[in-house]
């Protein structure tokens, strides 16, 4: 059987090799499925797993339930699974460390940490110090732990359309980038960029690993990957595109009483008994 320990080596060899796509799930069935397909890691979306239990996205859902359901995940596959921890619940870096462990504890070998302040009235990122401090605190707690947890920090610099305009946005996620690097994450996320040309020069100023996030109209994985990003995480829109898919199983079954979009995507009993079938 293969350690946490073995499969956080396993996950850092993944990120440091790069062209690493993460699908990331939302329950034991979604993770199942990426599994089976073939993906050599798997990541959580800590906004499909609030959907999916009633919660608004956020850090609403809060941190134990959040972290019971990553340890589900976890235990339901072979392969890394990597954490959506949100902003670390809680601000202070004392917050963030316990989470860190709770999420090591609940068998997960990297976690994402972003830099947004929830329950604010209005969009705004933790100081650039207060952050790279909260990372700090993550690496700690993950060496105390005894583990060589793959922090991933997230920045929402572009998710946010930060800065008054364009180059001031890529200038702060620079300087972010690379401070968060410095204060002891091993690699930068960075959600709504999809410009190639930005992507080539951020890939080139940032001192690490950046990751980039998969959505409707973005470029393919390789040519995110041939721009300079070591990994492309799909992040929530799988689960939008379930959710998608449900919304026009009804109004389909509604309107007509018919069946084209269940069958379009039907994924067999069988298979699904097989997925779960005791090994």
């Amino acid at each position: 059987m293969t350690t946490q320990f073995q499969l956080a080596e396993q996950f850092r060899q993944l990120n440091q090799q790069g062209q690493l796509l993460l699908p990331n799930a939302w329950d034991c069935a979604s993770a199942r499925v990426f599994a089976a397909e073939g993906f050599a890691a798997i990541g959580t979306t800590s906004a499909g797993i609030a959907y999916a239990r009633g919660f608004q996205d956020a850090e609403l859902i809060g941190r134990d339930a959040m972290l019971r359901e990553v340890g589900t995940i976890a235990a339901c596959v072979k392969v890394p699974v990597n954490a959506d921890i949100e902003a670390g619940y809680g601000a202070a870096p004392s917050d963030v460390a316990q989470t860190v462990l709770a999420s090591i504890a609940a068998g997960a070998v990297g976690v994402n940490l972003e830099d947004r302040q929830h329950g604010q009235e209005s969009a705004v990122l933790f100081a650039l110090e207060d952050q790279a401090a909260r990372l700090s605190a993550a690496r700690v707690a993950a060496s105390q732990a005894g583990l060589p947890l793959w922090i991933n920090a997230r920045t929402d610099t572009f998710l946010l359309g930060l800065g008054v305009d364009a180059e001031d946005r890529f200038a702060q996620t620079v300087a972010r980038a690379n401070s968060y690097l410095a204060a002891g994450a091993d690699m930068v996320f960075v959600p709504g960029l999809a410009d190639l040309d930005m992507i080539r020069r951020l890939c080139a100023a940032v001192r690490g690993p950046v990751n980039l996030m998969a959505m409707p109209g973005a470029p393919s994985a390789p040519e995110l990957f041939a721009a300079g990003a070591r990994r492309v995480s799909l992040g929530l829109c799988p689960m939008l595109a379930v959710m998608g898919t449900v919304r026009d199983i009804a109004q389909e079954a509604k309107a007509s009483g018919t069946w084209q979009h269940m069958t379009r995507s039907f994924y067999g009993f069988a298979e699904a008994e097989a997925l779960f079938s005791a090994e």
